[in-house]
């Protein structure tokens, strides 16, 4: 007896499964929720403090107030001096503590920087699961400076 017997898989075989397994992966993946992750949480306050800076630079450069809006409500931050804007996603936690009035006027949800540099100040946290960031803006120089804030687990 001169039988031989062959083991394995064809080439239609395997390119059948990895056709289905491609199936499968096309039709799950849009269910599969995405979560922001730790670095792309510290990219979305490296955005913002940038923003802010970009904003602070252009109040200098132009002589004139520029406000950045934060819009807590619909989580953006808009540049007041360019067409920039942040907009953070509905799984990071955006919280704003912003001043009501600057320079006796109604501060309306901004940050205002001067011509001088100055600001009336402000900051935006940014937190995901057990760590935050916190961007501030000095309330006297206009400042702007990203503090990393660890949150406790229980």
């Amino acid at each position: 007896m001169n039988e031989t017997t062959q083991r394995g898989f064809t080439l239609l075989e395997m390119v059948c499964v990895l056709a289905i397994i491609a199936l499968i992966a096309a039709v799950l993946l849009p269910f599969i929720p995405s979560q922001t992750s730790r670095s792309r949480l510290q990219a979305y306050a490296l955005q913002t403090a940038t923003l802010l800076k970009r904003d602070r630079t252009a109040a200098i450069d132009r002589s004139t107030s520029v406000a950045t809006l934060v819009d807590a409500s619909s989580r953006v931050i808009h540049s007041g001096s360019s067409r920039l804007m942040v907009r953070i996603p509905d799984d990071v936690r955006f919280d704003a503590l912003l001043p009501r009035t600057c320079h006796r006027q109604d501060a309306l949800s901004t940050i205002r920087f001067f011509a001088d540099g100055g600001s009336c100040g402000g900051s935006i946290a940014l937190t995901r699961l057990d760590v935050g960031y916190e961007i501030r803006v000095n309330w006297l120089t206009g400042r702007v400076e990203i503090v990393t804030r660890d949150i406790a687990v229980n």
